[in-house]
Order: C-alpha cells, then structure tokens, then sequence
C-alpha cells in the first residue's frame, strides 16, 4: 500500500469509528429524526454541488428508484433507528452489535443468490459470529433495553442490504453523485418531522458541534476520502475499514463518555470480527468450479 493509501486508510478508520460517540451526545438534546435532517442536509449541502460540477447526477436519473432504495434502507431508516437506540444503550454496545454487519451481508447474499456456492469456512464464520454477538449482549444489555436491540437488528439489516442494491442496481455510478442525490432525498424526507420536533431552546454547544462533525466530517468528508480510497486500493481492501471502525467507537466511548467495556463484550467483538472476516472470505474453487464471490461491503455510518 502506498503511503497516500495508508493516510486515506487511517483517517477513514478513525472518521467512520466518530459517529457512534457524537450521535450518543446529540440525541440526548434533540431528537433522533432532527439528527439525520441535520446530518443529511448538511452533507447534502456540500457534496451536491461537487455532484453537479462532475456531472455526475445526469447519469443517475434513470436509477432514481433504486436511488430511493438505496437512500431509505442506508441513511433514511437505519440512522434514525441508530440515534433511536442510542438514547437507551451505550455507543460502545451500538457499535460493536453492528460490527455484525458482515455477517448478515453474508447471509443475504446467500439466501439471494449473490455467492455462487456455500462454503464450510463461510458457514463456520457465520456461527462464529453469532456466538460473538450473543456474547457482547449478553455481557451488558439489560431486559428494558428490547426495543433498541431490536433498532440495532434494523440498523444491521439496512447496511447489509445497502450494499447488495449498490453491486447489483448501481455497479459503476459515481459514488459522490450517488450520496449526495441519497442524502438530498433523505433531507426532504426529514425536514416536515424536524420542523414539528425543532427544540424550544438552542441546543447545547456540544450538541451543535456534534451535528457539524456528524455533516461535516463524518458524512460530506467521508464520503469523498472514501471515494479517493477505494480509487487509491480498491473496494476490496478498501472494506477492511469496517473492521476498525468499532474498535475507535468502543474506544472513545470508554474514554470520553465513561462508558463501560468488559471482557465479555472484548471476546464477543473478537468473534464477531473472526466470523466476518471467515464469512467473508473469498474461497479457492476446486478445479473446474467458478471462484466464490463475496458481498462488497460499504460505508455505514
């Protein structure tokens, strides 16, 4: 990897492991929907114009629905489940339940059709995973916490199902125009529900920060480093940041929101991240046999 690979993939390592901390801070003054308005329009409002001087808009208009797809089941549903869950569990447990993200990409491509045949490894990888998961709930999730283990399964669902409708409905779009025509809809979408929750009073200023670090860096910035990384390395390599990402968030909510970390939410997040690099993994076909496929994965949060 050159030097400017390995630059792009460590800011994008630490940038998309941000989220989970700032969103934890803004939802305990403004609510989850109002958050995604904010984080969408901002994000909106810098990558558009970028979109229209690199003409990339034009070439989507025909995809527009699977475009509305892609925006409801990757930004517009699981953000708002996100920030939802959020204002009950940690934004440690959030983001190392949603490092299982792989895994159900996996899942999906298999109950789809999207990997050509089954593998062991693949199957072992799966049940791994799982393991790991049920062991980070486990370890600090407690009965009154249902309905946001159950958001966070959304959550979860909606990012694996984002990358299927990219790799399948939207192969070789330019990526900027992709995000900035989502991020727009979603903005739309939330703006009637951001108006009728506007708070009475100004939020705090660590609230307001956390709103422009989420549309400014973790969503505008991120998307375009992104972009540059996958041109730089590729997609495949590029997805090893998924890997990463959880660790940073469980990392700075320890550190900076004292939230808790046990060994048993350290060993579930060790098999989870086991399983979906098993999962994942591209198989050697025997002779004759077509190469396995795996699902491409795609920026989260």
């Amino acid at each position: 990897m050159t030097r400017r690979g390995l630059v792009l993939f460590a800011l994008m390592s630490v940038i998309w492991g941000l989220p989970y901390l700032f969103i934890r801070v803004a939802v305990a003054e403004i609510s989850p929907a109002m958050l995604v308005f904010c984080r969408t329009a901002i994000g909106a409002a810098i990558l558009v114009p970028i979109a229209i001087v690199r003409v990339d808009l034009r070439a989507l208009i025909v995809r527009w629905r699977w475009i509305v797809a892609f925006a409801v089941v990757e930004i517009a549903v699981p953000w708002v489940m996100l920030g939802s869950a959020e204002q009950r569990v940690s934004s440690s447990l959030a983001a190392l339940l949603i490092a299982g993200t792989p895994l159900v990409g996996t899942a999906i491509a298999l109950a789809t059709g999207g990997v050509e045949r089954t593998s062991r490894t693949s199957l072992a990888g799966l049940l791994i995973g799982l393991v790991g998961v049920i062991a980070i709930v486990g370890a600090d999730f407690q009965a009154d916490d249902a309905i946001a283990l159950v958001q966070i399964g959304i959550v979860v669902i909606g990012y694996a199902l984002g990358p299927a409708i990219l790799a399948r409905r939207l192969g070789g779009a330019p990526a900027v125009g992709v995000m900035s025509m989502s991020l727009g809809l979603v903005a739309l979408v939330y703006l009637p529900i951001a108006l009728a929750q506007w708070p009475a009073a100004v939020p705090s200023t660590d609230v307001l920060v956390s709103i422009a670090v989420l549309g400014v860096l973790c969503t505008a910035a991120a998307f375009l480093i992104f972009a540059a990384l996958i041109a730089e390395i590729g997609p495949v390599r590029s997805t090893v940041i998924t890997y990463i990402n959880p660790a940073v968030a469980t990392l700075l909510g320890v550190v900076v929101l004292n939230e808790t970390f046990t060994v048993a939410m350290g060993a579930g997040f060790a098999m989870v991240m086991a399983g979906s690099a098993l999962a994942t993994r591209q198989t050697r076909p025997a002779q004759g046999e077509p190469a396995a496929t795996t699902p491409e994965a795609v920026p989260q949060v």
